[in-house]
């Protein structure tokens, strides 16, 4: 203490202690301000690539997971369904048999399969008119929507129907093919929002 009665020790104590103090709580201020800018998990999680087995997808079976909020189908054909998607009697009942929209599928998928690999199908479940789920009908058998039928996906919402290519048929409310994501496989990972080094 001096002579006026000042404690100059303890001035410096309480201007430091109050100067820490308020360093803390401006951090603790801004933290959650900085913490808003960075992209939430789940924001993360809804753009992430998805990657799943396909090891012990049969033939002619199909499998759906979801990315992006959305449902993807993955189905491994058979040759008999490859042998089908060719055919001229399929093409000719085709909107667009050739995928000329160029925005429903990366181009290593514009081929007469639309896939990357010929047995394996990857296409977003959503029907192309009003985003119904359409139904995984691979029998090729008369049905009441359709008979003739070679095989594909019918959504009963509003009748489109999808061949085993996710092409649309003609005369229906849907207007363009099922869409295919981004995709890529290595082994039996199949992964889902990515092209790949070898796209």
């Amino acid at each position: 203490m001096n002579q006026d009665g000042v404690n100059k020790g303890r001035r410096r104590f309480l201007m430091g202690a109050t100067g820490a103090m308020g360093a803390v709580g401006g951090v603790g201020v801004a933290w959650p301000l900085l913490s808003s800018w960075q992209p939430s998990e789940r924001a993360k999680a809804i753009g992430a690539p998805v990657a799943v087995d396909v090891g012990s997808l049969g033939e002619g079976e199909m499998i759906s997971v979801e990315w992006r909020g959305k449902p993807i189908f993955i189905v491994r054909r058979t040759a008999e369904m490859l042998e089908t998607l060719r055919s001229d009697e399929l093409r000719g009942r085709l909107s667009d048999p050739d995928s000329d929209n160029q925005n429903q599928q990366p181009e290593y998928a514009r081929n007469d399969v639309r896939s990357r690999e010929e047995e394996l199908l990857v296409v977003e479940g959503f029907c192309t008119h009003l985003g119904c789920a359409p139904q995984y009908r691979p029998q090729v058998e008369p049905q009441s929507f359709d008979d003739n039928w070679l095989g594909g996906f019918f959504c009963a919402c509003h009748g489109s129907r999808f061949d085993m290519a996710g092409r649309v048929f003609r005369g229906v409310p849907a207007p363009s093919n099922l869409a295919v994501p981004p995709h890529f496989r290595e082994g039996d990972m199949l992964t889902i929002g990515e092209d790949g080094e070898t796209a």
